[in-house]
């Protein structure tokens, strides 16, 4: 099945809700992204960090963040592949569907346990940790639920379909609408009747990039890459001045005489 195969009745059926759904909602979160990106750089670059509460607390976050990072980076790039790749590019690459499918889910599989691992002990870390807890302001209470939710989301529709399940193939679907999004050929029809797991993962991924801007997020496009090819720092140690001579003739006065 392919965006080809959709049948004119199934676009003609699509009700009210799944216009709003899959369609006023991307778009409006997706124009949230964008304008709210320009207004935090515009309004608020000194807050343009991750906050970071690591003189706070290590001991979790130096296991807890690789872990979460290498998991997110891992499930980007299968997304990318996944969503924004059609299934007759890979097949004309040599990738059989079944090569792809078996692919996909263990990999996916790795990167989502390595991601929710991390993103639990992150989560801990700021719950059972008082200084932390503390230091956690309005924007942290939205993205860290809405986060978790959005990952809990998608392995909990991979494990139910594609690991314990008959299978889905979700590049029919769900990224054929996906696409449509990005050139303005939106086809809501294609997710209507996905799975419902499937359908909760897109919106609250939607949501995600909705707070985007306004969450420690923000911090992704701020990667320190120009470090790589910054010239070393010459440093040296400064000299202890020599003590100032006495004057001559002159004798130091000793202390408590006259």
């Amino acid at each position: 099945m392919n965006a080809a195969s959709l049948a004119p009745s199934a676009a003609a059926s699509v009700s009210g809700t799944d216009l709003l759904l899959w369609v006023a909602v991307p778009y409006i979160c997706l124009a949230v992204f964008v304008v709210g990106h320009v207004w935090r750089y515009r309004q608020d670059q000194f807050g343009w960090t991750t906050h970071t509460s690591q003189l706070l607390e290590h001991r979790w976050l130096r296991w807890g963040s690789p872990l979460f990072h290498l998991g997110a980076f891992m499930v980007i790039a299968g997304h990318v592949v996944g969503l924004a790749i059609p299934d007759s590019w890979t097949e004309a690459a040599g990738i059989s569907e079944h090569v792809y499918h078996t692919t996909s889910v263990w990999a996916g599989s790795v990167a989502g346990v390595a991601m929710v691992a991390g993103l639990g002990m992150l989560c801990a870390r700021r719950l059972l940790t008082r200084r932390i807890r503390l230091t956690t302001d309005r924007s942290d209470k939205l993205l860290f639920p809405l986060l978790s939710a959005t990952v809990l989301l998608g392995i909990t529709a991979t494990a139910a379909h594609n690991v314990f399940g008959a299978g889905y193939d979700y590049r029919s679907t769900v990224s054929v609408w996906f696409r449509g999004l990005f050139v303005l050929q939106p086809q809501p029809e294609a997710i209507a009747g996905a799975p419902l797991l499937f359908q909760l993962h897109a919106l609250t991924a939607f949501l995600l990039f909705a707070a985007w801007p306004f969450t420690r997020l923000v911090h992704v496009w701020s990667a320190p890459i120009g470090y790589l090819a910054r010239p070393y720092l010459v440093y040296r140690r400064r000299t202890t001045p020599a003590a100032a001579p006495t004057a001559p003739g002159r004798p130091r006065s000793a202390s408590g005489s006259r």
